[in-house]
């Protein structure tokens, strides 16, 4: 077979741009220290790393949610803390003026006054707020949830954050619970479903709400049996009894106890003077007491697992990125190697290109 001069000036073509082509690749792993810069050098291991990016990325978008929500329960915690400093004073003084042989009419009308203040201090802590949004409101988070009546204009709803895909935690807690006592039962605060409703009637459902256009009338009817069975039963207590439920039902609703009322209570017997009244207040204080205390502990529970939650989080970001640094990095002791062997691959080419073309008639009629 003979050999012709342009097969193989096209061979050493071929095999220097072959050879060019491998030293500029290692010169571009070596000056970015990646292996992987495009999708076209290992399609599946680029379709790994991008997607690690995108876990990466929610992750930190996770973090700063998780964050926002520590801060505001904690600053939760910081209020509840003040708000059971308040009811600890507010007991202190009641035992004084119920049991001290000293207490009078006249240092009862004073140590009203400094219950006046106190009530006044907690209504301050209701309406506490973490930047534009008050605390204690559930969803309703642009406007004062309590008066100075202690009447809520809140909603009973939780403000749910994402944990993790799927996973959702609240970050407050409602003013009706912590003040007002509203799904408090003898084991505790009732919580809501922790489920983030998809559709209207898994909304309402959570809610506790009718989808139906006659809800409105069964809950009227709910309503007027209710009101007829509590009339029955008070029927058959004795005066003494209903005297005492009526005075309870001002200050106590669903196994809870309204601390506005309970202080009220308070108020009003140490201004008329009324002994049996102040003692009266010291259960509902230790039930105002026990029910903040319930609070304090469901929000100390969400603040831990938050943190383990940012633990996990964390953990998942250093595995993703080493992960991704595994597919994408270049090892560079091997590059370097490669590089030396590729450059004396090239010389050699270089130097055997010139003995195979051989200098032709018209070099040497130059």
């Amino acid at each position: 077979m003979r050999v012709a001069d342009n097969m193989t000036f096209d061979q050493v073509n071929q095999n220097l741009a072959k050879n060019r082509a491998e030293m500029a690749n290692l010169q571009d792993q070596a000056a970015t220290q990646k292996r992987v810069t495009k999708p076209s050098d290992d399609p599946v291991a680029a379709s790994r790393v991008l997607s690690s990016r995108v876990d990466v990325q929610g992750i930190k978008q996770y973090v700063k949610n998780l964050n926002y929500a520590k801060s505001f329960l904690e600053f939760t915690d910081q209020s509840l803390d003040e708000l059971t400093g308040h009811l600890v004073r507010a007991k202190e003084l009641a035992l004084a003026q119920a049991n001290d042989a000293s207490a009078n009419a006249e240092t009862r009308r004073v140590v009203a006054t400094e219950i006046e203040q106190i009530y006044k201090q907690i209504v301050r802590v209701a309406n506490r707020k973490l930047g534009d949004r008050y605390i204690f409101g559930g969803f309703s988070t642009t406007r004062p949830p309590f008066d100075s009546s202690g009447k809520y204009f809140g909603d009973d709803g939780e403000m749910l954050v994402h944990v993790d895909k799927g996973s959702f935690l609240g970050m407050n807690i409602p003013g009706s619970k912590v003040f007002l006592g509203k799904g408090l039962s003898q084991d505790g605060i009732a919580h809501p479903s922790m489920e983030q409703p998809t559709t209207i009637e898994e909304l309402l459902a959570q809610r506790g709400e009718k989808p139906r256009e006659d809800s409105r009338a069964d809950q009227r009817s709910t309503q007027k049996q209710e009101r007829s069975h509590r009339a029955h039963i008070k029927l058959r207590q004795p005066a003494s009894a209903k005297e005492k439920e009526e005075s309870e039902e001002e200050s106590i609703g669903n196994g809870g106890v309204n601390v506005f009322q309970v202080l009220k209570k308070l108020d009003v017997a140490l201004m008329t003077n009324d002994k049996k009244g102040v003692q009266d207040t010291l259960d509902l204080l230790d039930a105002a007491i026990n029910q903040v205390v319930l609070g304090r502990s469901q929000v100390g529970s969400r603040v831990m697992a938050i943190d383990t939650a940012l633990d996990t989080l964390e953990k998942n970001k250093v595995d993703n990125l080493v992960y991704a640094s595994q597919l994408e990095d270049a090892d560079v002791f091997k590059v370097m190697s490669d590089i030396t062997k590729t450059e004396g691959t090239l010389q050699a080419t270089l130097q055997t290109s010139g003995k195979l073309i051989q200098p032709s008639l018209l070099e040497f009629l130059r």
